[in-house]
């Protein structure tokens, strides 16, 4: 060969290892993230259980390499893990951002992330007695006739069970019937009372229950996957679902269990704020907030929540301090 040829030759070889070095150079960053990887600890309220798999289906397809691992539950009780029994958690999500405010700040985590709402309605079955005749003005009086059974889930483990009290109440002044509260909280046997509200819906589906106080959330959820579940619409002054009624709210109110052995929280009723937080104890903090970022996403996480019966807020609303710099762009 020529040496006008041998060099011709290693120009072209040159130019080709360049173009390939830029390639390398472009991709770069997409390989990095396809490296995230380990154990990435989630705890969640029961209520958001479905649209957390979705999402964890999602975010585990982008970063193959990372196990989401989620443990589903009362709000009040996985709180309590973290704070009693010291389970390193990376992402908590609790029914009620005021579960993230009264036990976890600020000794077991520095913010709280509010980014979604709810409202609180009966679930049934078509099999369920009287179903074809309950409706939004006629619950109370259907729920207290003999054999009916109904059922909430236990106030001091979870946020939805103590919401199921707080509606009793205002529909005891909305509805000015006076004792009504008492009367529901007697014709609640113990047995109907389940730590989680997810509980009521495999009752309810079985016959164990008639009638369940339920977001409307998971009845949504559970009345697309299954033909037989139905929900009732209750009034906004007593759903816990309206800003505008939030004094009306202010009426009623439950004693809780508190941090220490003894103590006790009053909380009172107003509209449903759902909240995200990363407690102290976590170990995969990197992880955590690449989780966030996706969780954040109007057209990742939170579509994911809209698109699930779970409404979420306009604008995510952050309290507290040392919210992460890496996710101020992505709750813009």
């Amino acid at each position: 060969m020529s040496f006008k040829k041998k060099l011709v030759l290693a120009v072209v070889v040159m130019l080709g290892i360049a173009v390939a070095l830029s390639g390398c150079a472009q991709e770069e960053p997409a390989v990095q993230s396809q490296e995230l990887q380990g154990d990435l600890v989630v705890y969640h309220a029961g209520s958001l259980a479905i649209p957390f798999e979705l999402i964890e289906k999602e975010f585990e397809a982008i970063y193959p390499k990372v196990d989401v691992k989620r443990t589903s539950g009362g709000s009040v009780d996985i709180a309590r893990k973290v704070t009693e029994l010291g389970d390193k958690v990376d992402i908590l999500a609790s029914a009620d951002y005021k579960v993230v405010d009264t036990l976890l700040i600020p000794d077991f985590a520095q913010w709280n992330a509010l980014f979604a709402k709810n409202s609180m309605v009966i679930m049934y079955t078509d099999k369920s007695i009287y179903a074809d005749e309950i409706n939004e003005t006629n619950w109370y009086n259907i729920l207290l006739r003999d054999g009916v059974n109904f059922g909430h889930s236990v106030p001091d483990s979870d946020p939805c069970g103590y919401r199921s009290v707080l509606l009793w109440q205002l529909a005891e002044e909305y509805y000015q019937d006076e004792g009504l509260a008492e009367k529901l909280a007697a014709a609640c046997p113990e047995k109907n009372i389940r730590p989680k509200s997810v509980e009521l819906i495999s009752l309810l589906e079985t016959g164990g229950l008639d009638y369940a106080f339920e977001y409307e959330s998971v009845a949504r959820q559970h009345a697309l996957n299954n033909p037989i579940f139905k929900y009732v619409m209750l009034p906004d002054e007593i759903n816990l679902s309206s800003v505008e009624h939030k004094d009306f709210y202010l009426n009623s109110s439950i004693d809780l269990k508190g941090k220490n052995p003894g103590e006790v929280i009053t909380t009172k009723g107003e509209p449903i704020v759902y909240s995200v937080t990363m407690p102290t104890t976590g170990e995969h903090q990197e992880l955590a907030v690449e989780f966030l970022k996706f969780f954040f996403n109007k057209d990742q996480g939170l579509k994911i929540f809209e698109d699930n019966g779970q409404p979420v807020l306009d604008k995510i609303q952050v309290t507290g301090n040392d919210f992460p710099e890496e996710l101020n762009d992505a709750i813009k």
